[in-house]
């Protein structure tokens, strides 16, 4: 239950799923309807997805790997704590740049520190709107991970879709180390 309404979370949650389905961030759109807030997002109840050392340490091989992420002050001491810092070499965090995706000005900015071109890169996201779609538009190659609640995001238009979808980390490595 929402402690201040009394709201069943299975509500807020069906709710804001439905608004997923409609490419609306479902969180905002529910707490709106519902007139409650959106809980304050606590790093600490943070997960890593499953596989993801394994799909880090492999790629890490092959690729140099970077992070434009919308996040919070200390994005580099988390990645530090969960033990896959040594695995990144690039931290793009819009809490340190003032910019956060989709705005293509981050992805300019890993782009130029990382001197690679974007049709070299690849944009590995689980959100349409604010990965894959600024991505394409720089010219990056995409993968869409469908993975969370904006897995239920309906493509509708061309510019939408990522050049390869897949459901987990694993199809990513299969895909990126087979080619």
């Amino acid at each position: 239950m929402s402690e201040s309404n009394n709201i069943d979370y299975n509500v807020i949650y069906n709710l804001a799923l439905s608004f997923y389905k409609q490419n609306k961030k479902g969180e905002h759109e529910a707490a709106k309807q519902l007139n409650i807030d959106v809980p304050k997002w606590h790093k600490e109840d943070e997960i890593l997805y499953d596989n993801t050392v394994k799909c880090l340490e492999a790629l890490h091989k092959k690729y140099k790997i970077g992070i434009i992420a919308n996040q919070s002050l200390g994005t580099k001491s988390r990645l530090e704590r969960y033990g896959i810092l040594k695995y990144i070499d690039l931290i793009v965090a819009s809490a340190e740049e003032g910019v956060s995706k989709p705005n293509k000005k981050i992805f300019e900015i890993a782009l130029e520190r990382s001197c690679c071109s974007p049709h070299k890169s690849i944009m590995i996201g689980d959100r349409i709107d604010n990965d894959i779609i600024p991505a394409k538009k720089m010219g990056m190659n995409t993968i869409w991970i469908k993975q969370g609640l904006h897995q239920h995001w309906n493509i509708t238009e061309d510019f939408e879709k990522a050049d390869l979808t897949v459901n987990n980390l694993n199809e990513i490595v299969d895909f990126l180390l087979n080619e």
